[in-house]
C-alpha cells in the first residue's frame, strides 16, 4: 500500500475542508481558498479534523493516484495556513531585479529587459538587487513562476552566471587550459 497516501492529513485551527460530488474539495483558510477535483475512484473521509483518502483496489492505476491525492490535498491545506515561498538569486556582474508596480523586471546581460507580471495569488518580492522571492497560496503555481523566471538566464557551469534557486549548488566545469 502506499506510504504516503495513507498517513492521515491533519486540518489545522482556522481552516475549513469541505468534500462536495465528484471529489471536489474545496479548503478555505486564512490565506485563501482553493479548490480541486480529485479522481472518484479515491474516497477521502473527514473525521473532525483529520482526513483520510483510501482506495478500492491494489491496481496499478489506483495505487498511482492515492499518494498523488493525497499529497495535492496536504498542500492545499498548508497553502491556504502558512502559503508556499520560492526564493531565487541573480549571480553575475550587473544582473539585477526590480519591481515597478507589480511587474518584475529582470536586467540579466541581454540587450533588453526582461519582463514578468506575476498571475493573479502570486506575489513577488525583491527584497534585495539580486534576489527574487515569490509567494502565493498553490505551490503549484509559485513553482511554475519561479521555474519560468529561472529559465531567462539558467546558471551556466563556467563562470555560475545566472538565475538560481536559493541554495541550489552549480555544478563547476574547468575552462580551457593554455598551451
Amino acid at each position: 500500500m502506499s506510504r504516503v497516501g495513507k498517513k492521515p492529513i491533519e486540518v489545522p485551527a482556522g481552516v475549513t475542508v469541505t468534500v462536495g460530488d465528484n471529489n471536489v474539495v474545496t479548503v478555505k483558510g486564512p490565506k485563501g481558498e482553493l479548490s480541486r477535483t480529485f479522481n472518484k475512484d479515491i474516497a477521502i473521509s473527514q473525521e473532525e479534523n483529520i482526513l483520510t483518502l483510501s482506495r478500492p483496489s491494489d491496481s496499478k492505476e489506483h495505487r498511482t493516484i492515492h499518494g498523488t491525492t493525497r499529497a495535492l490535498l496536504a498542500n492545499m491545506i498548508t497553502g491556504v495556513s502558512a502559503g508556499f515561498e520560492r526564493s531565487l538569486e541573480l549571480v553575475g556582474v550587473g544582473y539585477r531585479a526590480q519591481l515597478q508596480g507589480t511587474k518584475l523586471v529582470l536586467n540579466v546581460g541581454y540587450s533588453h529587459p526582461v519582463e514578468f507580471t506575476p498571475e493573479e495569488g502570486l506575489t513577488v518580492e525583491v527584497p534585495a538587487n539580486t534576489k527574487v522571492v515569490i509567494k502565493g497560496i498553490d505551490k503549484e503555481r509559485v513553482g511554475a513562476l519561479a521555474s519560468n523566471i529561472r529559465q531567462v538566464r539558467p546558471p551556466e557551469p563556467y563562470k555560475g552566471k545566472g538565475i538560481r534557486y536559493e541554495g541550489e549548488a552549480v555544478r563547476r566545469k574547468e575552462g580551457k587550459t593554455g598551451k
